[in-house]
């Protein structure tokens, strides 16, 4: 069997599915450049029926990608598949991704139907998105719950309609690996034709086993990967991309290669990061801040005798290199646009003297800047068209007495003030931006995070804000954390309808 396995990215799609994780077309460009750079095989750019900006951002980035295929999703609809076709227009190489429920959960519950009646739209919907593409991927929504039997009827009816790619997805995160293995097995032992297809898994994480699903289901056969930049997604997140890469780079025996650079992980991991306002757990594997800090005297004495007493990865495999240009107040324009385009960022002249002089702002106050908080810049200088903008804050708090904020707002080009006194710095700020936006609002959820642990580092805060009924994600960083929350509630606000 073929070692190749293909790595198909649904960053995009399944991971912008979190609530407070959307991104514009020009970020999702910005995102999809760099997954051509990390090696990507597939990326999923959107479901182009669901909104007009998932139709433009599919479009769009079919248009600035050139060699990964560029795939849409819908459901076992015509409308869906046709809509796909068009936004998929200009990509240089297509892929529609269609299919259905197959589990019966969803044949008797979602659909209301039966399993012939679900077999016949599966084969009806392969066969009406190959009319517009020749490479078409099916999907057994909850494969994981499915009846193997009738799992393998519908793999085996897909196939002969004209499927070039069959995805048999973990939805619910329910399966056990071996159970998970087991499944894509006994498909390669029961369908006709399958090799001559591509199987791929799509696992979810509920129960903590996404990844080993994945690798599992791989090492039975399947040799399509379906992941997301640090495992974001739905509930408990997908399959981390950077997971699967790098367990088959340190087990060169199991013989399975991917296309993925994984020099590049770490910088993309932090830019999705980022640009989703995710934070990524200190703990995570692979990508997270503590994934190769060693604490304990025994682990620290032992790495530094042998690294590979304690560390099975080299961290520079993965782009985190000790040795890497610092920048300070001292670096010039030429080091900051080599660190951007590190992190797969790249600007034009304009925009990158722009950064710069917040670049040398946010310098005199740090010591050294690290990748966070370059890209915390980066953020800022994308939201400087927000119809809503801090002009200026001046908090007085201490102990003993009531907090007061002063805030200068500037919106639509117009100064406004206004003062108020609040149960601390914070609600001081928000109150004052209150009595300046009168609108019924309610502060949901506030999480602050230290991006390192200097008390002079950047730090990140991200918070929930509810208007009529509905839920706005806002996002700030500074290294005044009362600054940041500032920030973060008018990005929420500046996301409310007009």
């Amino acid at each position: 069997m073929d070692n190749r396995l293909f790595i198909f990215d649904t960053t995009l799609r399944d991971g912008e599915q979190v609530p407070g994780c959307q991104l514009n077309t020009v970020e999702k460009i910005e995102v999809a450049k760099a997954l051509e750079s990390l090696g990507v095989d597939v990326i999923e750019a959107g479901f182009p029926v669901s909104s007009p900006g998932d139709f433009k951002s599919v479009v769009e980035i079919s248009k600035a990608v050139t060699w990964p295929t560029i795939c849409a999703l819908t459901r076992a609809v015509e409308n869906d598949i046709k809509v796909a076709a068009e936004a998929l227009q200009y990509a240089k190489h297509k892929r529609i991704h269609t299919g259905i429920g197959t589990s019966d959960y969803h044949i008797k519950y979602k659909f209301n139907s039966n399993r012939e009646e679900i077999l016949e739209r599966a084969i009806a919907c392969v066969a009406y998105a190959k009319k517009y593409v020749e490479d078409v991927q099916f999907y057994a929504e909850d494969a994981g719950r499915t009846d193997n039997e009738y799992l393998a009827r519908v793999v085996q009816a897909v196939i002969k309609a004209g499927a070039t790619v069959v995805n048999i997805p973990d939805t619910t995160g329910y399966c056990l690996p071996e159970e998970f293995g087991n499944k894509i097995k006994y498909l390669f032992e029961h369908v006709d034709g399958i090799h001559n297809v591509t199987i791929a898994t799509h696992c979810h994480n509920d129960l903590g086993m996404a990844t080993a699903n994945t690798i599992s289901g791989i090492l039975n056969g399947a040799r399509q990967a379906e992941v997301t930049i640090n495992g974001i997604g739905e509930r408990a997140g997908n399959t981390a991309l950077e997971e699967v890469a790098m367990i088959f780079k340190s087990h060169r025996d199991l013989d399975i290669v991917t296309n993925i650079n994984t020099q590049k992980i770490t910088g993309i991991s932090k830019m999705v990061s980022n640009l989703m306002n995710m934070p990524v757990q200190p703990n995570k594997a692979i990508v997270g801040r503590n994934a190769f800090a060693h604490s304990s005297g025994i682990h620290q004495d032992g790495v530094l005798k042998n690294r590979e007493s304690y560390e099975i990865i080299d961290p520079k495999d993965v782009g985190v290199d000790e040795n890497s240009i610092v920048l300070t107040a001292r670096s010039g324009r030429a080091a900051l646009k080599h660190r951007l385009h590190v992190l797969g960022i790249e600007m034009p002249k304009e925009d990158l003297d722009k950064a710069y002089e917040s670049f040398l702002k946010l310098a005199d106050k740090k010591k050294d800047i690290n990748d966070d908080d370059v890209l915390m810049l980066a953020g800022k200088h994308r939201i400087k068209d927000a119809r809503i903008k801090l002009d200026y804050l001046q908090v007085t708090s201490g102990v003993g007495i009531h907090s007061v904020a002063s805030v200068g707002l500037i919106i639509a080009g117009e100064k406004f003030e206004a003062c108020a006194s609040g149960n601390g710095p914070v609600d001081a700020a928000i109150s004052a931006i209150k009595n300046i936006i009168h609108r019924k609002m309610l502060l949901k959820d506030f999480l602050i995070q230290a991006i390192t642990r200097g008390s002079n580092d950047v730090g990140k805060v991200h918070m929930t804000v509810e208007y009529d009924n509905n839920h706005y994600y806002g996002f700030g960083a500074n290294t005044d954390i009362i600054a940041a929350s500032a920030e973060a509630f008018i990005d929420a606000i500046n996301k409310f309808p007009n």
